[in-house]
């Protein structure tokens, strides 16, 4: 596999061999040296970075946002956008979103009940909380479509003509990013890095560059642990390494 493949699914596919066969109760051949040495191996020649898709910080939605129309389809995507940032939702989790999980509160803010995620199997649900100025195009995308008192879900599809489809796949974010992206003046080749992650690497940035702290990031993303914050904010977390805070103050090259 590691001949056609990227380390990091080589490394899915071999804990999946691994989870099935501890399931049905036989022998794990993952265990075997062979497996491991084959996996040191392809990790010596091809490292074990992996490629990040593309942050998608406050700047450059809020230049998706402006270069956004008016549609129904405009407004759906706006809505997307803005509630996938301020609540760093995982694109599956977006796509699960149903009208009654969307609370709105006296203040402009909105809570939306994330009711499955990858860290929470047994759908013990988690709040997020939705920003007044992501509740404006929620609001408004939710008015133009006529599913103020409906059940379902809250992002659906849109079909030609302006008529409200069903829900939208999880591959769908994406494409929804790219498109908007290019609008935006975005390279292709730069819109072709955006994924249904970017906007979770692009908070998480964000919170990193305005001072957020450690546990309220995680808080905030949803993670167990901080290994994912570390690694989607390593390049900002560099610059505050004791080197860079001693800069200024010893002598110079």
């Amino acid at each position: 596999m590691a001949a056609s493949k990227a380390p990091a699914p080589v490394r899915r596919y071999v804990s999946s061999v691994a989870t099935f066969h501890r399931a049905a109760g036989v022998a794990n051949p993952c265990a075997a040296q062979a497996v491991k040495l084959a996996l040191k191996r392809m990790h010596r020649e091809r490292g074990l970075a992996q490629a990040q898709a593309a942050p998608l910080n406050d700047g450059l939605v809020a230049r998706m946002l402006a270069a956004a129309g008016s549609t129904l389809r405009d407004l759906r995507n706006k809505a997307l956008l803005t509630v996938a940032y301020t609540t760093l939702c995982r694109r599956s989790e977006l796509v699960a979103l149903q009208r009654p999980d969307l609370e709105t509160e006296p203040d402009g803010f909105g809570t939306v009940t994330i009711r499955r995620s990858k860290t929470d199997q047994e759908g013990a649900g988690e709040v997020a909380p939705i920003t007044p100025d992501a509740m404006r195009h929620v609001k408004a995308w939710i008015a133009t479509a006529g599913i103020e008192a409906e059940a379902g879900p809250l992002f659906r599809g849109v079909l030609k003509g302006g008529r409200v489809a069903g829900a939208l796949d999880a591959g769908d974010v994406p494409r929804i990013f790219k498109a908007m992206a290019g609008k935006a003046g975005l390279t292709a080749e730069d819109a072709a890095r955006i994924s249904g992650h970017s906007t979770r690497i692009g908070a998480s940035q964000d919170m990193v560059r305005y001072g957020a702290e450690l546990p309220a990031i995680m808080q905030a993303g949803r993670w167990a642990t901080p290994v994912m914050v570390a690694r989607y904010t390593r390049r900002l977390t560099a610059r505050r390494s004791a080197a860079v805070q001693i800069a200024d103050r010893r002598a110079q090259f």
